[in-house]
C-alpha cells in the first residue's frame, strides 16, 4: 500500500497528540522523580545509621565527616554497643515479644476478620467503629492502670505481660487489614468449591487461605514492627525485663554518640531480615492487587 492511500492527519490533531505525548511524559518524569525523592528520603539515614555504626567511635565523634564515613570500616562501635549493659537481654525480650504478639494477633484477628467480611451480624458497623476506637485510645492513658492492675496480679516485669499489651494495640488494625483481605476473596469461589463436595472448612482451607496468604503475611510484617518498635509501655510495664527499645530509651541521655547511632541500626535488623524473609509474600499480593 502506499502512502497516498493512508489517511492524512490534520496539523491541529498532530499537535493536539504531541502535546498529550510530552504531557504524559512531564507526568511520568515528576512521578519518577517524585519516588526517586521518596525513596532518597528513607535510605539516606539508613545509610547515614549505618556507616556510623560500622566505624570507629573516633570517625563517630569526628566533624566534618567525609562523604564516605564509614572508612575506615570497622566493627569497633557495634561491638562497643552490644558489650553495653542490658543489650543482650533486650533484644531477646524483644523478639520474644514481638514474635509472641504476631501469633497472637493473627490468631485471633484471622477468625475476626473473616467473620466481619463474610457474615452479617446486628451491631456490624458498630463493632467496626467500636475497633477503630479501641486503637484510637491513647497508651498513655492504658499503661498506668494495666502496670497496677499487673503488679496485683503479680504478673508485672514479664515479657508475657507485655505480649499481651501489644496484643491489644496492635490486635485492632490488624483485624480492619484482615477483614479488607478477605473481602477482596469473592464468596462465589468458596461457594463453587462447596458445590463439588467441599466442607466450608475444606472451602476455607484449600481456596481461601492460598489467596489470602499474602495479605495475612503483610499484616504479619506490620504487626512484628509495631510490637518490635514500641517503647512506652514497655517502659511502663517492665523493669528488668525491658525491650531493646526501652532499654535503648533509658541510658540514652547518658550515653554516648556511639551508643546511638549503633543502637538506632541495631534496632533496625530484625525488621529488615523479617521483610526479607517475607518479601515473596508481598510480591504476590502486589501482583494479585495489579491484577
Amino acid at each position: 500500500m502506499s502512502n497516498e492511500n493512508l489517511p492524512q492527519v490534520a496539523p491541529e490533531v498532530l499537535a493536539v497528540h504531541q502535546k498529550m505525548i510530552r504531557r504524559q511524559k512531564r507526568q511520568r518524569g515528576f512521578v519518577y522523580a517524585l519516588a526517586i525523592a521518596i525513596c532518597l528520603w528513607i535510605t539516606v539515614p539508613i545509610f547515614f545509621i549505618f556507616s556510623m555504626a560500622f566505624t570507629t567511635q573516633e570517625t563517630v565523634r569526628a566533624y566534618p565527616k567525609g562523604f564516605l564515613p564509614f572508612i575506615p570500616f570497622s566493627t569497633e562501635t557495634m561491638r562497643f554497643f552490644l558489650n553495653s549493659e542490658g543489650i543482650i537481654p533486650g533484644l531477646i525480650n524483644s523478639i520474644l515479644v514481638a514474635i509472641i504478639t504476631l501469633v497472637l494477633s493473627t490468631l485471633i484477628a484471622a477468625p475476626a476478620g473473616y467473620a466481619i467480611s463474610r457474615y452479617i451480624f446486628p451491631g456490624r458497623n458498630f463493632f467496626r467503629l467500636s475497633i477503630l476506637a479501641v486503637r484510637a485510645f491513647p497508651i498513655v492513658v492504658l499503661s498506668i492502670p494495666l502496670a497496677v492492675m499487673f503488679i496485683q496480679l503479680g504478673f508485672f516485669d514479664n515479657i508475657y505481660s507485655l505480649s499481651l499489651m501489644h496484643t491489644a494495640l496492635t490486635l485492632p488494625t490488624t483485624v480492619l487489614v484482615l477483614s479488607s483481605v478477605f473481602a477482596s476473596v469473592p464468596y462465589e469461589l468458596e461457594e463453587a468449591a462447596q458445590v463439588f463436595g467441599c466442607t466450608p472448612t475444606q472451602a476455607f482451607r484449600q481456596v481461601v487461605f492460598p489467596l489470602v496468604l499474602p495479605g495475612i503475611a503483610a499484616s504479619a510484617i506490620f504487626t512484628f514492627v509495631m510490637s518490635w518498635n514500641e517503647v512506652f509501655a514497655a517502659s511502663i510495664l517492665t523493669i528488668q525485663n525491658r525491650t531493646l527499645p526501652a532499654q535503648v530509651l533509658s541510658s540514652l541521655s547518658n550515653s554516648s554518640e556511639a551508643y546511638q547511632f549503633a543502637g538506632g541500626f541495631f534496632m533496625l535488623i530484625p525488621s529488615l531480615i523479617f521483610m526479607f524473609f517475607i518479601r515473596k509474600y508481598l510480591f504476590n499480593m502486589w501482583g494479585q492487587v495489579s491484577k
